[in-house]
């Protein structure tokens, strides 16, 4: 990690913020603040930090609207802050694109731990486009009942209805495009689409993955034929005739 690293640190009570700067610019950290997305913005426009710090509890418009504005856009590592019994909250954090959530009350010293271990997933991915996968060639590719634009990101039903989906069901569309009849762990699924590991308990991938059925199974109240389960190994896209 480099010795300064940029942490931007979004909640709207003061005292937490000056704490949180305190304590991580002790760290070698260069840290911004933001009291709402509207500063948020701002301070992003400004100079793009390595880090989010995310309250989901914000006055106007909440954590989880902004996570997803800010991993549509940018490049950057994003950390969750929950009420400790929120998993709800955690789990959509994750939807649509954490990479990581911290419960509050939380210890500085592991807030500090997974903000490092965030941004060193993030120095040690490959450039951009090294590491994804090759899709087929052709911007729309068929994915069970649907077809992917690959190009525009988006998914439409047979008849030319679009269907919406997250930036996470894309990128888990992406990968499954290019690796057809391929078994992938959840690790796998995870760092191919959020660059980081697979937790034990750590239901988020499977939850994305029913939702997505939802979206593109042939036959979504039966058994998946489209992406099946691998007991004890992961997943597997398997194209349809």
């Amino acid at each position: 990690m480099d010795a300064l690293s940029r942490l931007l640190i979004v909640d709207d009570d003061p005292s937490v913020r000056a704490m949180l700067r305190e304590y991580f610019e002790a760290h070698a950290f260069t840290v911004a603040e933001a009291g709402s997305g509207v500063q948020m913005r701002e301070c992003i426009e400004r100079e793009l930090p390595d880090a989010v710090l995310l309250d989901i509890r914000l006055p106007g418009e909440d954590g989880l609207s902004l996570a997803k504005y800010l991993r549509e856009r940018y490049d950057l590592g994003i950390i969750m802050v929950t009420a400790s019994g929120d998993v709800i909250d955690r789990v959509v954090g994750l939807e649509v694109g954490a990479d990581d959530y911290i419960a509050k009350p939380f210890d500085p010293r592991e807030l500090l731990a997974r903000v490092k271990s965030v941004l060193r997933r993030l120095q040690a991915k490959p450039p951009a486009g090294a590491a994804a996968p090759a899709v087929p060639a052709g911007s729309r590719q068929r994915f069970g009942r649907c077809e992917l634009d690959v190009d525009a990101r988006r998914l439409f039903e047979a008849d030319g209805a679009e269907v919406a989906m997250t930036a996470m069901e894309f990128e888990l569309l992406r990968v499954f495009l290019a690796n057809p009849n391929r078994v992938l762990s959840r690790d796998q699924l995870l760092m191919h689409t959020r660059n980081r590991e697979w937790e034990p308990f750590d239901r988020s991938i499977d939850i994305r993955i029913g939702r997505l059925r939802r979206k593109v199974e042939p036959e979504p109240a039966r058994e998946p034929r489209c992406i099946r389960t691998v007991r004890n190994a992961g997943y597997m896209y398997v194209p349809q005739d």
